[in-house]
């Protein structure tokens, strides 16, 4: 699969809605799938995979958050998706235009994605 400008990868972890993964590979991203390849999967085991491929993790679990501010895992980046049900129908069109929008900011940030808000902290 072709990479876009920046060389933006992706790992999804198991919670991302999978119309995410469909939306940026349409539109050319390295998108890896946990869902894909496994049944189950750790966090720990999940966030040091995408360290290791420098993915950026896109995930609805908020662990990711403690394991990266209290724990202090290493990463290459996180997207959190808190999306309620009533606004899933848009989720993967917000997703790419997030990444699209800010993809020079989303490596080594922790990004937390809600219909109408975006929050990227430092980098990481």
């Amino acid at each position: 699969m072709s990479r876009l400008p920046g060389g933006l990868r992706f790992l999804a972890d198991e919670s991302c809605d999978f119309g995410v993964v469909l939306a940026l590979r349409k539109c050319g991203y390295d998108v890896r799938s946990v869902a894909e390849s496994t049944t189950q999967s750790e966090d720990g085991q999940v966030i040091r995979q995408a360290r290791k491929q420098n993915r950026v993790l896109l995930t609805e679990d908020r662990d990711f958050g403690w394991l990266v501010f209290v724990s202090h895992a290493a990463c290459s980046g996180v997207i959190l998706i808190r999306f309620p049900s009533r606004a899933r129908s848009v989720l993967p069109r917000v997703i790419l235009e997030v990444v699209q929008k800010h993809s020079a900011k989303l490596s080594n940030s922790f990004v937390v994605v809600q219909p109408g808000q975006i929050r990227i902290s430092q980098k990481l």
